[in-house]
């Protein structure tokens, strides 16, 4: 599965980011005229809509499902239970924030949603898709609360592969709001519950399954700025193997619900185009620049398992690998199955439905779902808006990666704006193939990524010793010097 860079903010003793972030956040969203803020009239529809929301019949409280989020998170998608079945196969049960209980097609909320298409990250701000009213509070599945929910049961066998699927809409009820990290201590002491315990058990089949069909996961670590006073530290931070596990269940369904709607030749699919030959033929290349041995009969998907992201070449190798991964989209269908339905990082297709607090097309798509579990028509609405679902969420997800990449850049222009004219230990990651004077650099203290230039041509996979030439906060620009 395709990763990217995450960027977190974590100001000490509860504190808030410098005023010169704060501002420089403040700025790029006025640049791309996105605002955290909602119209009176949409807040006033959000409010309504929780205050009187429209609760299914089905009642799954008995179920003792579990959050699990990054610490502090409010917006809370998914809550999960996974048993052991009498045939020593799995059962899992997912629920999925309803948003149907309290959005009405083309009402100010709905309105509000296509118009924004998803939530924008970066640091420690956030553009969220609905109202916080709805995505913190009534739509949220927090802990000890009863909430609407669509909730799939994904029956697998032993091995973990799926043997059946069904979703319906029920109410449900979280009995803890869990993270990462706890999680992971409780697993690895051995004081998880059971459903914990099974979560690492199918999360590694599902991996090896993974393996197996050629999926592919880029190792990319995230980036965490520590804040203590006007002192930033940038520092990156492997996942967990709980996040690893985790994230095979989001993807469980979402192969899942691909299945139901390709079987029903309607459906809203996330895609990736395979990998043009050339780009393949290209990283062939960079490997053996790089002095990393890549044999002709080794597929690309058990070569990328077998690097080390801690190995400055292979780190490099990781980034240049990044563009077989570009080119996803999505695509929309009704009567006619797509031409390209794949998503090729995963060869296999693939739908989003497990995060519709923080994705427009999700909400679309469990729709769909759960009219055909349920053996009724999708409804008129969803039919409706997928003609131009596709270019809306591919208009968003472009203004998102652009929201990330400014305010990382602001950040890393933040940390370094002191120390111009300092050298830094980095490792050449990327070469301008057009230019080869200038480049990429990874610089691991303090954890940055940026523009490089040279004199002669960069040598790939290098270390060398880089000087900060540029920290320019207002600019957000930061480059450094070989040579």
């Amino acid at each position: 599965m395709p990763s990217s860079r995450v960027v977190r903010i974590r100001p000490a003793d509860g504190g808030v980011a410098p005023r010169e972030l704060r501002d420089g956040i403040a700025e790029i969203q006025r640049e791309l005229e996105v605002s955290a803020e909602f119209p009176a009239e949409v807040e006033k529809a959000a409010a309504a809509a929780v205050a009187d929301p429209r609760l299914p019949d089905l009642d799954r409280t008995d179920l003792p499902m579990v959050t699990i989020d990054p610490a502090g998170s409010m917006d809370l998608d998914q809550a999960l239970h996974i048993a052991r079945t009498d045939g020593g196969g799995y059962v899992l049960h997912y629920a999925i924030a309803d948003l149907a209980a309290f959005i009405s097609p083309g009402d100010p909320v709905d309105v509000e949603s296509h118009r924004r298409g998803q939530t924008l990250y970066g640091a420690d701000s956030r553009i969220p898709l609905h109202p916080t009213s709805i995505s913190e509070g009534g739509g949220s599945l927090l802990p000890d609360q009863l909430r609407p929910a669509l909730l799939w049961t994904i029956t697998m066998d032993g091995e973990g592969a799926r043997t059946d699927v069904d979703v319906a809409r029920a109410r449900v009820r979280s009995r803890a709001q869990l993270d990462y990290a706890g999680v992971q201590r409780q697993i690895d002491d051995g004081t998880a519950e059971e459903s914990l315990m099974l979560l690492k058990e199918l999360g590694e089949l599902r991996l090896k399954r993974e393996q197996a069909r050629g999926g592919v996961d880029l190792p990319l670590p995230e980036q965490e700025v520590d804040i203590v006073g006007s002192h930033w530290e940038l520092t990156y931070r492997e996942l967990l193997p709980v996040e690893e596990w985790n994230a095979q269940m989001s993807l469980v369904t979402g192969f899942a619900a691909a299945s139901l709607m390709m079987y029903a030749r309607i459906g809203f699919l996330r895609t990736l185009p395979p990998p043009d030959p050339r780009d393949v033929q290209r990283l062939h290349r960079t490997a053996h620049a790089l002095g990393i041995d890549w044999p002709g009969e080794l597929l690309f998907p058990d070569f990328i398992r077998g690097l080390d992201p801690a190995k400055p070449q292979h780190a490099a190798m990781i980034s240049a690998c990044t563009r077989l991964l570009r080119g996803s989209g999505y695509v929309a269908f009704d009567g006619e199955t797509p031409a390209q339905p794949l998503q090729s990082a995963l060869n296999a297709e693939y739908a989003h439905v497990t995060a519709p607090l923080r994705r427009l097309g999700d909400r679309y798509a469990s729709e769909i779902c759960v009219s055909l579990c349920a053996g009724t028509d999708v409804p008129d609405w969803v039919r409706a808006a997928l003609p131009d679902l596709a270019a809306t969420m591919q208009e968003s997800s472009q203004r998102a990666n652009r929201y990330e990449r400014m305010v990382l850049d602001l950040v890393e222009a933040g940390l370094l704006q002191h120390r111009v004219g300092e050298s830094f230990e980095a490792v050449v990651v990327e070469v301008n193939d057009k230019d080869r004077t200038r480049g990429v650099v990874t610089v691991q203290d303090p954890a940055v990524e940026a523009p490089v230039v040279s004199a002669s041509d960069l040598p790939l996979g290098t270390e060398v010793r880089a000087r900060l030439t540029t920290a320019d906060l207002a600019q957000r620009k930061v480059e450094f010097t070989v040579g």
